[in-house]
């Protein structure tokens, strides 16, 4: 298990970082509902450069013999990003984006097939192959402003 929200999940667990770090206007949130539920939400702005909100959450865990990511959570019928970094050295991570439908859904995400960027760009190195995982991240930048809500209730590997 990655991160598992419940009633006693710390919301100081998680850092949101908006593009206010680069002059925009998005305004994401976080906090836990009451079924327990880890909930990012809020609003993405075009305005000043910016188009993105994210949350993020440092660990120390080992891969091991998993292969895959799997995440339990309700979104809003938008398209996210799933970010991970191997260390927290790293200034790129690796990202796998997954469209939500609305209604709760386990999204199983290969670790080979997520891929190394930075700033938006990709790089020209392999993709995720490593045995170690230090951050966990969500990202929402549709390149269009827009609201959005995503809870979550589970992270783990399989």
């Amino acid at each position: 298990m990655l991160y598992n929200f419940n009633q006693n999940s710390s919301k100081s667990d998680w850092q949101v970082v908006d593009d206010v770090v680069m002059g925009g206007r998005s305004d994401g949130s976080f906090y836990i509902n009451e079924q327990g539920n880890g909930i990012f939400q809020g609003k993405v702005s075009l305005e000043n450069n910016g188009g993105f909100s994210s949350m993020r959450h440092s660990i120390d865990a080992k891969v091991g013999t998993n292969s895959k990511v799997k995440i339990t959570l309700k979104g809003d019928g938008k398209s996210y990003q799933f970010r991970i970094k191997s260390s927290p050295y790293d200034r790129h991570s690796y990202i796998s984006e997954f469209q939500t439908t609305g209604n709760w859904q386990e999204i199983v995400i290969p670790l080979s097939a997520m891929y190394p960027a930075f700033r938006g760009r990709k790089l020209a190195i392999p993709n995720f192959n490593s045995d170690q995982i230090s951050e966990l991240a969500f990202l929402i930048g549709n390149k269009k402003p827009e609201t959005f809500r995503l809870e979550i209730s589970k992270i783990e590997l399989i």
